[in-house]
């Protein structure tokens, strides 16, 4: 049973996986940044309140992080085959998981900022930065660490979504262990695919925790 069809198909899965998790975060950052910064820098405690844009943009971060992901793909099949021509597979999971990751970012880089020294900031502004220059030299610096786990914790989600999106077709490793751990009973695949997920999300721990002390200067 475990041939060379089996490992290869495994190998693939494992590519497809990461190729939807790295995209889906590198694309969710790209959005998921500035919104958490404009949403910790906006709330009543920011460096520039405004009660308006930060409810409408908790808003659509509390509306899109209750959909659950599953009901979510199912949701943006519509838009997702408009935009790629087709509503299946590693690309078009992408799609989904951009969408569900974007507010799970905008809130922890939000949180990551809300926890920066107020002292620091009110330094930087007798100084005569603005908020431009506090954003970028003092918040996003002081709050990096904390940013960097953000990214690796926004990774280990978003690749547990891309894991259920192979209920409906997804790829990856999640469509193999539906496919043959559910619809075939070859649980034993199964397992493999469970084992070699959790080892992913490890890794890009990992990874972060050894960034994240390398960069804390307080360490």
């Amino acid at each position: 049973m475990w041939n060379s069809t089996i490992w290869n198909m495994l190998i693939v899965g494992i590519g497809e996986t990461l190729y939807m998790t790295i995209v889906a975060t590198l694309i969710g950052y790209i959005f998921g940044l500035p919104m958490g910064v404009l949403m910790a820098t906006t709330a009543k405690e920011g460096i520039k309140p405004n009660p308006v844009i930060y409810k409408a943009l908790d808003i659509i971060a509390n509306i899109t992080r209750s959909i659950p992901f599953l009901i979510l793909v199912i949701v943006l099949i519509p838009f997702t085959r408009l935009l790629l021509g087709r509503s299946y597979g590693s690309s078009a999971t992408i799609v989904p998981l951009v969408i569900a990751a974007v507010p799970f970012i905008a809130r922890m880089v939000e949180a990551s900022i809300r926890e920066v020294d107020k002292g620091v900031i009110e330094a930087a502004r007798s100084m005569g930065a603005g908020t431009l220059m506090i954003v970028r030299k003092v918040l996003l610096v002081e709050a990096r660490t904390s940013l960097i786990m953000g990214v690796m914790i926004a990774l280990g989600t978003i690749l547990g979504y891309s894991a259920m999106a192979g209920a409906v077709g997804g790829g990856g490793l999640g469509d193999i262990a539906i496919r043959y751990g559910y619809h075939r009973y070859q649980f034993d695949i199964m397992l493999v695919t469970v084992i070699l997920l959790i080892a992913l999300v490890q890794l890009f721990q990992t990874i972060g925790t050894k960034l994240s002390i390398r960069l804390d200067k307080r360490k």
